[in-house]
């Protein structure tokens, strides 16, 4: 088998699994949910405490601004400590791999050791590795640093940003076209759909079940919206 059909059958074999999804998934999937809960709750609030369209339009679009770049802000700083970690990592485990190579092999070998490997193959399997390509299959293997779970701060940070202001976007269209008497129910009702397809899409995407994650997301989701409905109601004034 030639090189490139090597490749082809590796990539075909990646693409039936869902770990190298996970990154970009999980921002996305984060970023909408926060942004259909976040501006539904926070228009809810004020539809239960305001009989005006234009309080609760402007609610809901400064919820959605600020709430947008917040989430894009902090998924780029959380990424990049990740990022930062990991390249403090890469660099310690060089340097240890320049200063002691023998015992970055022994260690190497007995992680195979433990993995099931006899004592002679697990040592010949670190030595192949290290010959090949010894800080590779350090990260890999000793620390659990790959190409699928590293993360782009940048990529991560618009991922989510997006996000957030495609699952915002929704309520504040309800917000915008549907009737100001009985608002609250409108984008209650809307919201709950919304979050309904956004988990069938994430347990899709990621194989998991689409049941589970529908029940999960609209139950929470439920809450909060409930919770700020309450805080809007105790605390409503005729604007």
């Amino acid at each position: 088998m030639t090189a490139n059909k090597q490749k082809d059958t590796l990539d075909d074999y990646l693409d039936n699994h869902y770990i190298h999804k996970s990154n970009w998934l999980r921002a996305a999937v984060l970023g909408a949910n926060d942004g259909i809960l976040s501006v539904a709750s926070i228009a809810i609030g004020v539809a239960t405490a305001s009989n005006t369209r234009e309080t609760i339009v402007l609610a809901a679009l400064a919820g959605l601004v600020a709430g947008a770049l917040s989430m894009a802000a902090g998924e780029y700083v959380s990424v990049s400590s990740q990022t930062d970690l990991e390249k403090a990592d890469i660099k310690r485990e060089q340097q240890e791999l320049d200063e002691m190579p023998e015992i970055e092999l022994q260690r190497l070998s007995e992680i195979y050791e433990k993995r099931g490997l006899k004592k002679e193959t697990a040592r010949l399997v670190a030595k192949e590795l290290t010959e090949h390509n010894a800080l590779e299959a350090h990260l890999r293997d000793e620390l659990g640093i790959n190409e699928v779970t590293q993360a782009n701060p940048i990529q991560a940070a618009l991922a989510s940003g997006a996000a957030f202001t495609s699952g915002g976007i929704l309520p504040l269209i309800v917000v915008l076209f549907f009737p100001v008497k009985n608002m609250e129910y409108f984008l209650y009702g809307f919201s709950v759909v919304f979050l309904a397809i956004l988990g069938a899409f994430a347990a899709r995407t990621g194989g998991s079940g689409i049941t589970k994650a529908i029940v999960r997301i609209t139950l929470w989701g439920t809450f909060a919206m409930a919770l700020t409905a309450l805080v809007g109601y105790l605390f409503g004034v005729n604007v």
